[in-house]
């Protein structure tokens, strides 16, 4: 990824995600890369999430710069993905988008050597926002 904005994630994403991401299931670079953004966020209380950042199982309206194609996705663990419009935290977009707020933006290119940039609109929807700690 060539932009790197700030992220937060919460405590308790990190413990779930620390739980949920077994090394003999999922693909060792894959895990590192996810442990490499990880690395880089600023970690806060789940209580202390403003509504105004992806976390898991947000809903993130989201805006390909590159297209001008907006979308909705919900940022999922890896064992809730394939659902209409879910995107696994594994996924890079999912890498991606936690952790990320309201009007920032992330480039990076695809596998398919594509440059892709997205821009996060709004979050119609953020657990911690609705007191819902407990999914």
């Amino acid at each position: 990824m060539s932009s790197n904005p700030s992220i937060v994630i919460s405590k308790l994403d990190l413990q779930r995600l620390d739980q949920v991401l077994d090394p003999l299931k999922y693909p060792m670079d894959t895990l590192e890369a996810l442990e490499t953004e990880i690395a880089r966020a600023r970690v806060v209380s789940h209580k202390r999430i403003k509504p105004d950042i992806v976390t898991m199982n947000s809903t993130v309206r989201l805006l390909d710069e590159t297209t001008a194609r907006e979308f909705l996705v919900t940022l999922v663990y890896p064992h809730n993905a394939g659902g209409p419009d879910t995107v696994s935290v594994l996924a890079p977009v999912g890498m991606a988008i936690l952790g990320l707020k309201i009007g920032q933006r992330i480039e990076w290119s695809s596998a398919q050597c594509r440059p892709l940039k997205l821009k996060v609109l709004d979050i119609p929807y953020q657990p911690e926002a609705n007191g819902e700690y407990h999914l």
